[in-house]
């Protein structure tokens, strides 16, 4: 019998959602065990001893710890790669795939950092933020989505922050851009993430 998988974690974090949307695409079953952060029990031994570093989301499977939300989606999305959406590109093409995964954590995330509640972070970070749209249109028009045609983990990584900022004033920055705004109504329509959507409800 297969090992269940256990995501600890944050509904309404941003990096535990991008973990749940994964395993949603994939199809698997998981237990998500419930972290309140807000009485510090991402601070606690027990799950520091999955996470050192106290954050979520922790990800167990039997003896297997693993923490990093990008890592954790990695795990599933090439060990369990005949499963639900395939989320990866074998031989070359994994190579541009893996060019805007790393785009999302260094390029894209760093300037959405702080949008959910912070205005001021959000004005400070505009100008970065139109930079990256910038690049993404240029890259849009080329193909369907980030690393080709098909949706891969380069897409799905950036689907919290995305959603947070479709919230906010920087909203009319993708909306702008017809290709990235084409991008961004694709993405958040997937029924694997209105499932991350309303398990935040």
């Amino acid at each position: 019998m297969a090992e269940i998988m256990k995501v600890h974690g944050s509904v309404i974090s941003t990096a535990t959602q991008r973990v749940l949307a994964c395993l949603n695409e994939k199809e698997l079953e998981f237990e998500f065990i419930p972290v309140n952060m807000a009485v510090g029990e991402h601070k606690k031994d027990s799950f520091l001893a999955i996470n050192p570093f106290g954050q979520v989301p922790a990800f167990e499977q039997g003896d297997l710890k693993l923490f990093e939300s990008r890592a954790i989606t990695q795990y599933i999305a090439h060990g369990y790669a005949e499963k639900g959406t395939t989320l990866i590109i074998p031989g070359r093409p994994m190579a541009t795939l893996s060019v805007w995964m790393e785009v999302e954590a260094h390029q894209f995330d760093p300037p959405m950092f702080g949008i959910p509640t912070d205005n001021a972070a959000v004005e400070e970070n505009e100008a970065k933020l139109t930079k990256v749209l910038d690049v993404y249109e240029a890259r849009l028009a080329q193909s369907k989505y980030l690393g080709g045609d098909i949706f891969t983990l380069a897409d799905l990584h950036h689907l919290p922050n995305i959603s947070c900022a479709m919230k906010t004033q920087v909203k009319k920055l993708f909306d702008s851009r017809p290709h990235v705004s084409a991008w961004v109504a694709d993405i958040t329509s997937r029924p694997a993430w209105s499932k991350v959507v309303a398990m935040g409800k």
